[in-house]
């Protein structure tokens, strides 16, 4: 009962991402803190320059050589370090969906009128204030992976999760976020540890969604970041 119910919701959000026309680029409207408590206002879109939407889509203009053919202009190319990390699954739990750009893309829009969605940039600091997802909050990986050593770090970011302990250590989730996790890519861990160290106090799995795709896969497909 529970696959088939999950099933429908999937199915709906499909026909949502799917049915919009031109979705990804007509954008989202995200209002968004900087680091400096400002608040700044940004279109969450997939942004290609003019001159590249008049390449046509062969073998030769796409993957001779490095990925591009040399006839392709340099603001049409996208190519970011690969290899580092491991290559992660594309599932991490039964009861956990794994995003991709347009899932991320109608969460931001919904997350702007709901209060209990947050988009969370898991990597450390200084990787948030270089460049991250228009609308994410930073909640570095390691204060939940090595909670014993942020107690308080950790605590602080429960609170703003929706998730607070009670008298008897216990945590109390009903009132817990449901939220999209993300890193660096496909090969980065820091997600994934901080889902699974968010899972291992029982935080509700159903309540934790997954970029896998991370910065690599949304700058790759020319979306919008908050470094200009």
């Amino acid at each position: 009962m529970l696959r088939k119910y999950i099933s429908i919701v999937l199915l709906f959000s499909y026909s949502l991402l799917y049915g919009s026309s031109g979705f990804e680029y007509s954008g989202v409207m995200v209002t968004a803190t900087t680091p400096d408590k400002r608040e700044k206002h940004y279109v969450v879109k997939r942004n290609i320059p003019k001159e590249c939407k008049k390449i046509p889509i062969t073998n030769k203009m796409l993957w001779t050589g490095n990925f591009a053919h040399e006839d392709v202009p340099e603001a049409c190319k996208s190519t970011y370090v690969h290899t580092k990390g491991k290559l992660l699954p594309m599932q991490l739990d039964l009861d956990l969906e794994t995003y991709g750009e347009l899932e991320v893309l109608l969460f931001l829009r919904e997350m702007q009128h709901n209060q209990n969605m947050l988009l969370i940039d898991s990597r450390k600091e200084k990787w948030f204030k270089y460049r991250t997802i228009p609308g994410a909050v930073n909640m570095p990986f390691h204060y939940f992976k090595e909670r014993e050593n942020y107690e308080f770090h950790f605590e602080y970011a429960l609170k703003h999760l929706g998730v607070f302990i009670e008298k008897n250590g216990e945590y109390d989730f009903s009132r817990a976020k449901t939220l999209v996790l993300f890193c660096n890519g496909p090969w980065c861990s820091q997600s994934p540890d901080m889902i699974f160290a968010l899972l291992k106090i029982g935080y509700p799995a159903e309540k934790l969604k997954w970029y896998r795709g991370g910065m690599q896969d949304w700058l790759g497909a020319g979306m919008t970041s908050t470094r200009e």
